[in-house]
């Protein structure tokens, strides 16, 4: 491994982060469609993006795949929580693997 890699590497986590490889984003995106998608996806009548838009009055995109300033924290506690009338996801339903692909997913870098 070549010295420039292994330091970006270590900032990474130094910082907490690290940059989640394709195969890891491309789960996400499976795991994410088939439990998010329905209520948080674009088009007409999906609950979470109706609720995220008149809650953000706009100031946000409403679909998540389109937001920018999610965080693993904020994703995760969503997930695991709830948030207003979203139910809480069990790991049996979605496991903590899972829920770190969608994270991956949905805060991935260059889209």
């Amino acid at each position: 491994m070549n010295t420039t890699r292994l330091l970006l590497i270590a900032f990474g986590l130094a910082a907490g982060s690290y940059a989640a490889d394709d195969s890891t984003v491309a789960k996400g995106r499976a795991v994410y469609q088939k439990w998010c998608t329905p209520c948080h996806g674009p088009g007409l009548g999906k609950a979470g993006a109706i609720a995220a838009n008149a809650h953000y009055r706009g100031a946000k995109p409403a679909v998540l795949e389109e937001r920018t300033d999610l965080t693993s924290e904020q994703i995760k506690n969503a997930v695991r929580n709830g948030v207003y009338v979203m139910p809480r996801f069990r790991k049996t339903e979605i496991s903590n693997a899972d829920l770190d692909a969608i994270v991956a997913y949905l805060t991935r870098a260059g889209r």
